[in-house]
C-alpha cells in the first residue's frame, strides 16, 4: 500500500499561497467551517494531569476510541507555540486518527492552553525533559501496543527532540512525525523579524504577551518580566526572559539549545516523517535541505502547504489529515 507524499497536495488556487494557508491553519473562519466530526476528539474527552517531576505537572485530554474494534494503539499530538490541545489542526487530526481507531491524547506543553497556574516556573523551549518524562507516563496510564507522536510547528521540534531522547529513557514511542517543525531556531527568529510578513511577527508576538500576563497574573508574587520588557520585540524579548529565567546566559545559547539542525538528528532511531512545505513563511526551506538524515528518518517536503495549513480545500479540511492518519496506521500494521 503506497503511502500519501508532499507531492499529492495540489490545492486549487488561491490556496496555493502559502500566506493564504498559513492564515487560514489557525483562524475562527476555518474553525466555523469545519464540520462536526473534526471536533468529535473533544467528545467524551478525559482532563488528565501529567506528573513531570519536583511537583510539576502538565496537562492534558485523554480521548478513548469508540469504533466497536481494538485499539490500534496510542496517538500523542504536540501542539504549536502559543497554540493548545484545542488548537484547530489538533483537534482535526485527533479527531480523524480517533476515527481510525486510535485512542488519543493531547498534551499542552507548560504554559499553554488554561495551563498556566500550574506551575511557577516559567516554559521555555529547552524544557524537553519534562515532556519526555511526559511521555514515559502517559505511556504508563495509558499503555498501547503501539505509541506514535505527531506534533506541529515547535511540537513537530519537540517531537522530534523527544525521540531522541525516549529510548535512553525508557520511553517506549514508535514513531513520530513534525509538521513544519522548527529547525534552526536562530535562523526562524531572524526570518520572522526581517524577511516574513510583519503580521506574523505582530501576530505571535499578541499571543505571547498575552501568555505572558496570565502567567504574572496566576502568580502574582514573582516578577516574570518588566511591564517595559513587552514593549520589545521578539528577539528582545526572548533574550531578557532567558536571562533573567533560564542559565543559559546568552540569547544565542538558548536557541541552539533546541536546534535540531545539521547533523543532529543523525542518532535518532526511531523511525520519523518530517512534512513541510517549500512556501512556507514561517521557517526558512533552506535549513530543511541542509538536515543530515539517518535512514529511519523520512524527509518529505510539498511544494504547497504554507506553515501548518495544508488546506484541502474550501471545506478547510487539512491533507495532513489523511496524511498522518495513513503513516500511523501503517506503524499500527
Amino acid at each position: 500500500m503506497s503511502l500519501p507524499k508532499g507531492s499529492d497536495f495540489l490545492p486549487p488556487w488561491p490556496l496555493r499561497s502559502g500566506h493564504i494557508q498559513t492564515m487560514l491553519s489557525s483562524s475562527g473562519v476555518r474553525r466555523r467551517l469545519l464540520p462536526k466530526r473534526a471536533h468529535q476528539v473533544q467528545v467524551d474527552a478525559r482532563e488528565v494531569l501529567v506528573d513531570v517531576g519536583q511537583g510539576d505537572r502538565l496537562s492534558g485530554r485523554y480521548t478513548a476510541q469508540a469504533t466497536g474494534r481494538e485499539s490500534r494503539g496510542l496517538a500523542i499530538l504536540f501542539h504549536g507555540w502559543e497554540g493548545s490541545v484545542d488548537s484547530t489542526y489538533v483537534l482535526q487530526t485527533g479527531s480523524r486518527l480517533l476515527e481510525d481507531g486510535w485512542d488519543v491524547f493531547r498534551l499542552n506543553f507548560r504554559d499553554h492552553g488554561d495551563s498556566h497556574g500550574l506551575n511557577e516556573a516559567l516554559f521555555h523551549s529547552c524544557r524537553i525533559d519534562e515532556v519526555v518524562t511526559a511521555l514515559g507516563e502517559i505511556a504508563r496510564m495509558f499503555p498501547a501496543k503501539t505509541i506514535g507522536v505527531a506534533g506541529f510547528s515547535l511540537g513537530g521540534n519537540f517531537a522530534l527532540r523527544a525521540a531522541m531522547l525516549a529510548p535512553s529513557q525508557g520511553v517506549p514511542l514508535d514513531y513520530v512525525l513534525a509538521v513544519c517543525p522548527i529547525v534552526d531556531p536562530a535562523e526562524g527568529l531572524f526570518s520572522l523579524e526581517k524577511e516574513a510578513p510583519w503580521i506574523y511577527h505582530a501576530y505571535f508576538m499578541q499571543k505571547w504577551r498575552r501568555s505572558l500576563r496570565l502567567k504574572q497574573e496566576a502568580f502574582p508574587q514573582q516578577t516574570y518580566f518588566e511591564l517595559n520588557e513587552l514593549k520589545q520585540n521578539m528577539r528582545e524579548l526572548t533574550a531578557s526572559l532567558v536571562l533573567r529565567h533560564t542559565d543559559f546566559g546568552s540569547l544565542e545559547a538558548y536557541l541552539d539549545g533546541y536546534s535540531i539542525a545539521g547533523d543532529r538528528l543523525m542518532n535518532m532511531h526511531v523511525p520519523a516523517t518530517i512534512l513541510t512545505s517549500s512556501d512556507d513563511p514561517v521557517i526558512p526551506i533552506g535549513a530543511f535541505h541542509a538536515l543530515r538524515l539517518p535512514p529511519n528518518i523520512e524527509l518529505d517536503i510539498a511544494s504547497y502547504g504554507g506553515h501548518c495549513g495544508f488546506i484541502r480545500d474550501f471545506s478547510m479540511t487539512s491533507f495532513t489529515d489523511d496524511y498522518i492518519a495513513a503513516r500511523f496506521n501503517a506503524i499500527a500494521r
